[in-house]
């Protein structure tokens, strides 16, 4: 390669080009050897809010692509298949839902997903950074009917301090998340202490919580995510983890479901309530699809069952990296 002319970086942004100009590469650290590398067309969109850095790449493979902090988000043309496994099979295990929470969800996809099912009556969206919903709104049109929709209540505030002051209980309860990342607020969200004392007791007798849980994929998986299974297992008596292959993540990803009840859809069940329950067509998900995802293979189920970590406070996991772009 050339020489490297930063455009941005996770500590703060900085560019000697304007913005809609070519600007080569957006790179993502995995580990201290290890980068994923993105074509770029151009840094469309940036800003720094009191919480985080946000930027809009359009990307040549994957399309536009959000960044938090240094970190994809999701990517225009596969966030589709982390959306849909993070809402759809809760709401379709739950007899009747009702009612979601949402705990981050800024850019408002996880909300779109929830709003397709049509037996739902309320949606609860709670984003602590009032910056990324509005640069969200602003910039990612796939979602603006689901900002609009009036079952949408869109709340800023901490996802915790919210869910201590409600009175009310929700059917399902979403942690569509960022990644526990060493100094950042989030992981306080995967602790026991938590799921224990604050979430559980805002589920409705029957209800379903899931969560985003990271790489789950055989080198990846003991990162974060049999930690987070781990840690759900303390809590509920019935805890089921998933993974599906996410192209631009370039990695498997990883959701735990829990609840005090058994999730006892079968595929066909699955794929009956879809068809009575959603509008419109899923892309990824179907009856067979979730059934598959539940079966870990050998390396990733052994870990799942002898991992003894648990999270808290005092002692957590975090994932590793950083992205940034720069002119090759």
């Amino acid at each position: 390669m050339g020489e490297v002319v930063e455009v941005f970086h996770m500590n703060g942004f900085k560019s000697s080009h304007d913005d809609h100009e070519k600007c080569g590469w957006y790179d993502e650290i995995i580990d201290d050897d290890l980068k994923w590398s993105f074509a770029l067309n151009s840094v469309l969109h940036r800003g720094t809010s009191e919480y985080q850095e946000i930027a809009l790449l359009d990307t040549k493979h994957f399309g536009k692509i959000l960044v938090i902090d240094g970190k994809m988000q999701s990517a225009e043309v596969d966030e589709f298949i982390y959306h849909e496994c993070l809402i759809h099979p809760p709401l379709l295990c739950h007899p009747n839902p009702k009612t979601v929470f949402i705990m981050g969800g800024g850019e408002g996809s996880a909300a779109r997903e929830a709003l397709k099912h049509t037996n739902i009556e309320k949606v609860v969206m709670c984003d602590i950074d009032q910056e990324v919903v509005d640069f969200c709104k602003r910039h990612l049109t796939v979602n603006h009917d689901a900002f609009c929709d009036e079952k949408l209540w869109l709340i800023i505030n901490d996802a915790k301090a919210e869910l201590k002051k409600r009175e009310e209980k929700f059917d399902v309860i979403v942690g569509d998340l960022a990644d526990p990342v060493e100094g950042g607020p989030c992981y306080q969200l995967y602790t026991k202490s938590f799921y224990e004392d604050v979430l559980k007791p805002k589920l409705t007798k029957g209800g379903i919580f899931v969560t985003q849980a990271g790489p789950a994929g055989v080198l990846t998986h003991k990162e974060v995510f049999s930690s987070i299974y781990n840690t759900l297992k303390q809590v509920f008596k019935y805890v089921l983890p998933y993974t599906a292959h996410v192209p631009s993540f370039a990695d498997t990803w990883g959701w735990v479901m829990a609840s005090d009840e058994p999730f006892a859809p079968d595929s066909e069940c699955i794929d009956d309530r879809i068809k009575e329950r959603i509008y419109g067509e899923l892309l990824y998900l179907n009856g067979d699809s979730f059934i598959s995802s539940t079966t870990m293979n050998k390396t990733v189920n052994y870990s799942l069952s002898n991992e003894t970590h648990v999270y808290t406070e005092e002692d957590a996991r975090f994932i590793y990296g950083h992205g940034r772009a720069h002119q090759g």
